[in-house]
């Protein structure tokens, strides 16, 4: 056997995070390697069920992360059953991807400050949709560094970058 032969590991999936909303969805991937997550698509969420038909048919997914919204005082939120109910949806038709949690307390105020920091114009942070994906990767990204701060350490975070801003 040559030594430059190719590598027969199994393929790596990729790890996909969602943002789920009552009306929108938004979705993020992490590239092959598993190291950079991606905000991929904002998608209705009555066709979200659909659109990851079709994206795994292309693409294999190792994991999904799911966005656990919940309110200050760390309960569960009113959407959160919602969610649950998707989750296991997503469980009885793609079996054997496993669901992971990942407070997503504050990923909006996050995904805005990360639109105006990467310049996007006013007028298309206005439209609907657009935060959300952004918001799945910020899941995501925090799903791959192992972080899931409590509430008062990110808020602390988010008024110090504010007071920042301020000066």
């Amino acid at each position: 056997m040559s030594k430059f032969a190719p590598n027969k590991k199994k393929a790596v999936g990729r790890i996909m995070a969602i943002d789920y909303g009552t009306k929108r969805t938004g979705v993020a991937v992490t590239d092959p390697m598993q190291m950079i997550a991606s905000p991929l698509e904002t998608v209705p969420t009555h066709d979200l069920m659909n659109f990851l038909d079709d994206y795994m048919k292309h693409e294999q997914v190792d994991l999904l992360v799911v966005g656990e919204p919940r309110q200050m005082d760390a309960t569960a939120s009113e959407t959160l059953p919602r969610i649950r109910f998707f989750a296991e949806a997503f469980k009885k038709r793609f079996k054997g991807i496993p669901v992971e949690w990942v407070d997503e307390r504050f990923t909006t105020r996050m995904a805005m400050d990360a639109a105006v920091e990467g310049g996007m114009k006013k007028s298309d942070r206005r439209k609907k949709g657009s935060l959300d994906k952004i918001s799945a990767a910020i899941i995501l990204q925090a799903y791959l560094e192992g972080v899931n701060k409590p509430a008062d350490q990110t808020l602390l975070r988010l008024n110090k970058n504010k007071n920042k801003n301020k000066r």
